[in-house]
């Protein structure tokens, strides 16, 4: 894979939590930026390294990479060998054996859960498939919806240890483990944990918007965030300095349809059953870890006080 030059100044933010790199020549003057990306996690992640040592970029790149697809194996629930698919095809006759990073991400999921009393809720897989926003055209039945509101189905979600392996199981049949909101994050720390582990301090990780920007840029500055304005996609509404930080955006305009005057994204409040009603059309997070960026763009999209909804569940994380 060929070297390409990436301007330190311009990260596009693609909306509903997606950011694209925009590649424009650049003469750098502190080193060069090694960059590949691959389909993983149903979105392309890429990863780009500020190295002179091409040879060791690209063998961090690959760590990195394989830290993706590690978790994109354990906690798709698209995948029925994967953990989560296990999980929810077993999970409510039974104990079910998971991979103890799997068992740590739903702690962490639950964790969120309860800090945020349920706005954001890792166990409403069967809501997710009952509004497809990417393939419907029109709400599902109001009963059906109504049977998956208010429920705090997280509750019914037990993370334990059974002779000596870690196990969960469903309290409820109606649980269904979908960790869309929390598992880029975390692949995405991984990802980072292993870039650092081989020597590399400049560097940005993005999976599907879910993203951290590691040390400074090539020359030194902090890596400058784009925001794209949800009611005209192709415009950037405002910038962000990025330093040792994760970021990402929940919004309300790419995964969504229209009916009846109304805009149906994918989004869905736990209360209700269905997408959250907000006039906010985005929120951006800004966080130490990643795990907590994404958890926070998704649980605080709607609240009355979005800013005080995340540092409660995650002290220093903040709306950009």
């Amino acid at each position: 894979m060929s070297r390409k030059a990436i301007d330190r100044r311009t990260f596009l933010a693609l909306g509903a939590g997606a950011f694209a790199v925009a590649m424009t020549p650049f003469a750098f003057r502190r080193g060069r930026i090694v960059r590949r990306t691959i389909p993983v996690m149903g979105t392309i992640a890429e990863v780009a390294v500020v190295d002179d040592d091409a040879a060791a970029a690209q063998a961090a790149i690959d760590a990195a990479f394989a830290e993706l697809r590690a978790v994109d194996a354990a906690m798709s629930r698209f995948s029925a060998g994967s953990d989560v698919g296990r999980l929810n095809r077993e999970g409510a006759r039974g104990p079910v054996a998971v991979s103890p990073e799997t068992a740590h991400v739903l702690e962490e999921a639950l964790r969120w859960a309860r800090a945020t009393d349920g706005r954001f809720d890792p166990c409403l897989g069967l809501a997710i498939e009952l509004w497809d926003v990417n393939r419907r055209h029109e709400p599902p039945p109001a009963g059906a919806v109504r049977r998956l509101a208010g429920r705090h189905l997280y509750r019914a979600l037990d993370v334990d240890t059974w002779r000596g392996a870690h196990v969960a199981r469903f309290t409820d049949a109606d649980v269904a483990v979908d960790l869309g909101g929390i598992a880029k994050g975390h692949a995405v720390d991984r990802a980072v944990a292993a870039l650092r582990a081989r020597g590399i301090g400049r560097a940005f990780v993005n999976a599907g918007g879910d993203l951290y920007a590691m040390g400074a840029s090539e020359d030194n500055d902090p890596w400058q965030v784009g925001i794209q304005s949800a009611a005209d996609p192709s415009r950037i509404e405002r910038v962000i300095a990025v330093e040792d930080a994760a970021v990402a955006t929940s919004g309300d305009y790419l995964q969504c349809f229209r009916f009846g005057g109304r805009r149906y994204h994918h989004l869905l409040d736990p209360g209700s059953g269905e997408p959250w009603r907000t006039d906010g059309r985005s929120l951006t997070i800004v966080a130490g870890r990643c795990v907590d960026a994404d958890a926070g763009a998704t649980a605080c999209f709607g609240a009355p006080d979005p800013d005080a909804a995340v540092r409660r569940a995650a002290p220093g994380a903040r709306m950009a």
